[in-house]
């Protein structure tokens, strides 16, 4: 049974633990410190958005991160999907397509008028995941500026 549990302060630790995994994927760098001040803040602070601990037979699999960003263009509340990560072990098994329904349903309890996420372009698993589940790509092109 796969269950989706609203992330508490004491639960820190634990996410971070499995940032790190999905970060050492791609090699992205990772602050264990900085991750846990953030999750402080993000979790204190309901405006930023909602995490969710993915939990299969009592054992932890994964996490959900929703960041939350308001959109003139949308008309509203629009959500960016920062991370959705399911350990190895598990992977194959649908919990990735029933953590994109559960995000689904939980998108309409937050009155969300859009769902934005990133797909690293050789993750080919999760695309084809995202596009079975109607999201679609976008035809604008990503660019970011990084504040020195």
């Amino acid at each position: 049974m796969i269950e989706f549990k609203t992330l508490k302060l004491s639960d820190i630790e634990t996410v971070v633990s499995k940032m790190e995994e999905f970060y050492a994927i791609d090699n992205y760098p990772i602050s264990v410190d900085v991750s846990k001040a953030l999750f402080q803040e993000f979790i204190s602070n309901e405006n930023l958005g909602k995490a969710w601990l993915i939990v299969s037979d009592n054992e932890i699999v994964g996490y959900i991160i929703l960041t939350f960003v308001f959109s003139f263009e949308y008309q509203g509340r629009i959500a960016f999907l920062d991370e959705l990560y399911v350990t190895e072990k598990v992977r194959g098994k649908g919990i990735g397509n029933k953590a994109v329904t559960f995000i689904k349903t939980e998108s309409h309890k937050l009155s969300l008028k859009l769902i934005y996420l990133e797909v690293e372009p050789h993750n080919k698993k999760a695309q084809k995941l995202y596009l079975a589940n109607g999201f679609e790509s976008h035809k604008r092109q990503l660019m970011q500026y990084k504040i020195k």
